[in-house]
């Protein structure tokens, strides 16, 4: 398939935001904000992240679909923590990171709607919001 202009912003945004979130719990985890000094095994929850990025890169429908729940997890987590860890610094975190995934989720939904709009040949119909485009 040959990446029109709205899959290809949607797959850079998607990407962005896995990259971005990966970033967020190495930096928490390590440095910001560890469960213990020195940084903690958490640390962890970025790999599966780092190991989509490529799949994510080379725009594989099936790794979107996947990380269209997959991201869900990072979403709860945030809130989770933003809402119960012990520091300013880890709560605010945890809301950042659950800021990141549902921006993310956002995008990998409209990521997959351009790339079945522009596989059915009908991008017209998916940039007017789902209505016929006015012709």
């Amino acid at each position: 398939m040959h990446p029109n202009a709205a899959t290809d912003r949607t797959r850079r945004l998607v990407v962005a935001g896995v990259a971005a979130l990966a970033a967020l719990a190495v930096a928490w985890e390590m440095w910001l904000a560890p469960q213990r000094p020195g940084g903690s095994l958490l640390v962890l929850k970025a790999l599966p992240l780092l190991a989509a990025l490529p799949a994510l890169v080379r725009g594989r429908v099936r790794a979107f679909q996947w990380w269209s729940m997959a991201i869900l997890l990072y979403l709860c987590e945030g809130v989770v923590r933003g809402m119960s860890d012990a520091t300013v610094t880890s709560r605010t975190l945890g809301w950042i990171e659950a800021a990141l995934a549902s921006a993310t989720y956002g995008a990998i939904l409209l990521h997959v709607r351009a790339v079945r709009a522009a596989l059915s040949g009908d991008a017209p119909r998916a940039a007017s919001g789902g209505r016929a485009a006015d012709v």
